[in-house]
């Protein structure tokens, strides 16, 4: 498994302008001088990530419709993020796509309901209701915690945080703890959030959205401006052009073989018992945080 995104690439020679081409044709993608697929954003455009969880996503058009697979419009967004709070992740673009069609029936088996891939009304108004307790939980919780560090990692190589995590944060080590048995892939996690294989800044990138904290996917660079400069309390990116990684209260999300073994074994993203021991690599890394956290 690379030690980190950069020297992975370099190392296997892998032919980076030819897959970005075929990965975001939007876009261009070079050959990272940075962990994971550098993304080049237009001149005029802007990739400021969200760093706040406290205020309620606008929902108030959610349960007006039907929503289902081909639909575009503002509750379509709505429910997007809607979703991505409730802990399933989904890019917010206002089209009613594949990913969040999956993104809807895994809300729907999670809840009980039919999973078909269809949001009733009845299902939008749940999902909004929901939603709104969720934040104003977080609201309350945030104000009211600080990490202690005791959040352990399972003998499955899932993350278990301690009671009393302010609800963004769950929300991100759920997402996380969905993608360790993915294997390693050099610009996963930059086309789509949804991918079968991650790299360093795409494994964090997909964690943050989990958490309603980042709107779009963020290369290792991007990510040296994300958030807020400094450790956070309960989260912590640490990122340089070359790699990236996630700690949370205490525990690294990690692509990079340091601070832990895999578990599930395999490459990828997995948790990591020591929260620094990827600095020992000699990067010139940064820390930033999520405002609030």
């Amino acid at each position: 498994m690379p030690y980190n995104c950069i020297r992975a690439c370099v190392r296997t020679v892998l032919p980076c302008v030819a897959f970005a081409a075929l990965l975001s044709p939007a876009s261009a993608l070079a050959a990272p001088a940075g962990g994971g697929a550098t993304i080049t954003t237009p001149a005029n455009s802007t990739a400021t990530p969200t760093t706040t969880h406290t205020s309620s996503p606008a929902t108030n058009l959610l349960g007006r419709r039907v929503l289902r697979l081909g639909m575009h419009g503002a509750d379509v967004r709505q429910m997007q993020r809607a979703l991505t709070a409730a802990g399933y992740p989904t890019t917010a673009d206002g089209q009613f796509g594949p990913d969040t069609r999956a993104s809807v029936k895994r809300y729907q088996r999670a809840t009980g309901l039919r999973a078909n891939g269809i949001l009733s009304r009845s299902e939008a108004r749940t999902l909004r209701s929901a939603t709104q307790t969720s934040t104003r939980t977080a609201t309350a919780t945030n104000s009211a915690t600080s990490a202690d560090g005791t959040a352990t990692i399972a003998s499955d190589g899932e993350l278990e945080l301690p009671a009393g995590a302010p609800a963004a944060v769950q929300q991100i080590v759920a997402a996380a703890n969905s993608i360790i048995d993915t294997n390693y892939e050099w610009g996963g996690g930059h086309g789509s959030f949804q991918s079968s294989g991650y790299d360093c800044s795409g494994a964090v990138s997909f964690a943050l959205h989990g958490g309603g904290l980042l709107s779009s996917p963020e290369d290792s660079t991007g990510l040296e401006s994300y958030g807020q400069p400094g450790k956070g309390t309960w989260v912590t990116v640490y990122t340089d052009p070359s790699h990236a990684f996630l700690v949370v209260d205490g525990r690294a999300f990690d692509t990079a073989d340091y601070g832990g073994p895999n578990i599930p074994s395999g490459s990828g993203p997995r948790w990591r018992s020591n929260p620094t021991g990827n600095l020992q690599d000699g990067g010139s890394y940064v820390a930033r945080h999520p405002a609030g956290l």
